[in-house]
């Protein structure tokens, strides 16, 4: 990617794309008129199966990308060790070279207890600089990354909790840039801790209900100057539904919804001198800005409603070993106007799992336009808390015959 500018950086360059200056898009895709934060690539689906089912994962089978999604679902993995590597050309209707990679793992500690780890790498691809005399100052490289933690617990057979902890770096600045207060600008650093929940509940005949909820990126505002402003980071709440089908040995059929908010208070409207008009202050501590989110939309209660977004999902497995996908993805025209259908398709042989899945945007010219995602994942050993073989499936391993009734008890 390639742009000019000067010395006087604002700050919407720095964490939206300066190319977007004509299309008025931020880094995760949405439009101008979305809430804005810091660092917004915290919020862009990473891996190809949760992003062929309309960006829906909350709720869904557990996999080793939970660590983004809902990492107390990492409770119920039924293998020891699971990675995974997805790779996104991102925004590529707009810019050639802008990227998102992910790499995901999990342990399992024990029947109970699970361990995630991942990173997050956003390549903003390379800029041309140039200072206000026009001349060339060569090309910088920014990008932004994020390393996770996750702990995941069962607590009984249905349900588990989890915490995460993140270290957040975002660069935006090679050290020669100015603010427009004189003020020398660096790369902004930053900690955020989660919690998420999971359950799930076999019922019926051959039928699962899951619910999930996560809560992630609760920690500190991120500032790129030395005294400088201090911006939110996206603070999002995910909640989850799933049912899953199994028709019969070998069909399976999962259906997912999930609804998302950001945590980050509504910006109010305020007059020529400053005063606001309707809304409240936005320049609030984290806790506060967290709670006054649910109630501080300036058109009220209906446009508070407009700031969720809502992501409907199918998934149908064949013998656990194809999968094929859809979904949609709902954001309110008014509140970054992203609105998508999603498909994919998966792949399993043996230890080895490949997903795909391609984005087709609903409005011309939109910067999601033609999305792709790559995903290859592996899974080891199978762990102590894998589920027992239904009944009517022969437990492998030779069985344990118990003595006739009328063996006497000492040959037993």
């Amino acid at each position: 990617m390639k742009f000019f500018t000067t010395k006087n950086l604002t700050f919407c360059i720095l964490f939206s794309l300066p190319v977007f200056a004509l299309a008025q898009t931020n880094t995760n895709g949405s439009g101008a008129n979305a809430i804005s934060t810091a660092v917004p690539f915290l919020n862009i689906t990473p891996d190809s199966r949760a992003g062929a089912m309309g960006d829906a994962g909350v709720a869904t089978s557990p996999d080793v990308n939970a660590n983004y999604w809902n990492p107390a679902k990492l409770a119920f993995l039924e293998t020891n060790n699971d990675i995974s590597l997805s790779y996104s050309p991102w925004l590529r209707h707009l810019v050639p070279d802008v990227s998102l990679a992910y790499l995901s793992y999990s342990h399992k500690l024990d029947n109970r207890n699970t361990f995630g780890a991942s990173l997050r790498y956003f390549n903003l691809g390379s800029i041309q600089l140039i200072d206000q005399n026009q001349v060339d100052q060569g090309t910088y490289k920014p990008s932004e990354f994020s390393l996770d933690a996750s702990f995941a617990r069962k607590f009984g057979p249905n349900l588990s909790l989890g915490l995460t902890m993140r270290y957040i770096y975002s660069n935006f600045s090679n050290g020669a840039f100015v603010s427009g207060g004189g003020q020398q600008n660096k790369a902004g650093n930053a900690i955020s801790a989660g919690v998420s929940l999971f359950y799930n509940k076999p019922y019926g005949d051959n039928k699962t209900f899951a619910f999930g909820t996560n809560i992630s990126n609760i920690g500190s505002k991120i500032s790129y100057s030395d005294g400088g402003t201090k911006y939110f980071l996206p603070t999002n709440l995910k909640i989850g539904v799933a049912n899953t089908w199994a028709l019969d040995s070998t069909n399976k059929f999962t259906v997912a919804f999930d609804i998302n908010k950001l945590l980050v208070p509504t910006p109010p409207i305020r007059d020529n001198n400053g005063n606001i008009v309707s809304g409240h202050d936005d320049n609030v501590s984290v806790p506060a800005g967290l709670f006054q989110s649910f109630g501080d939309a300036p058109g009220g209660f209906s446009e508070e409603l407009k700031e969720y977004s809502f992501s409907p999902g199918v998934e149908y497995l064949y013998a656990n070993r194809f999968a094929i996908r859809a979904g949609y993805f709902y954001e309110n025209p008014n509140k970054g106007n992203r609105h998508y259908a999603t498909f994919g398709v998966g792949l399993k042989y043996q230890e080895f799992n490949f997903d795909f899945s391609y984005l087709a945007a609903s409005q011309q010219n939109s910067p999601l336009a033609n999305t792709i995602r790559f995903t290859l994942s592996a899974s080891f050993g199978r762990g102590s808390g894998a589920k027992a073989a239904p009944a009517a499936v022969a437990p492998s391993g030779p069985a344990t015959i118990p003595p006739p009734a009328s063996t006497p008890p000492s040959q037993r």
